[in-house]
């Protein structure tokens, strides 16, 4: 998957905010103020770094070259995936989807009927 095609993905979840909180090398997406993504800016090949349960990403880091513990990130809840092309377009959008829920997952009620009043 292309970066823009990723990124344009990122930004259509409900709520989803894009913006450069760490400088202009990092595009990350929050929802309700939390992080779900961060897209790198200027490194070929673009890399996404997202969240996820201990266990998947244990998997995950295990059984593809291009996907490796969270860049700068906690270790054991977030992966970073270079986009090579290795990992599948498909499993890219179910590893967003899963990282949004995540987050969503975690917000509390009020941040919760808030988004869904969006």
């Amino acid at each position: 998957m292309k970066k823009e095609t990723l990124e344009k993905m990122l930004a259509n979840f409900k709520g989803s905010e894009g913006g450069y909180p760490f400088g202009p090398d990092a595009l990350v997406f929050k929802v309700m103020g939390k992080m779900f993504a961060l897209v790198s800016q200027t490194e070929e090949p673009a890399r996404v770094t997202l969240k996820c349960l201990p266990a998947d990403g244990e998997i995950l880091v295990s059984q593809y070259d291009s996907v490796i513990p969270g860049y700068y990130m906690n270790k054991r809840h977030w992966i970073t995936i270079s986009l090579t092309g290795e990992v599948s377009d498909q499993m890219l959008i179910d590893l967003a989807n899963g990282s949004y829920e995540l987050v969503v997952g975690k917000l509390t009620r009020a941040e919760k009927q808030k988004l869904g009043s969006l």
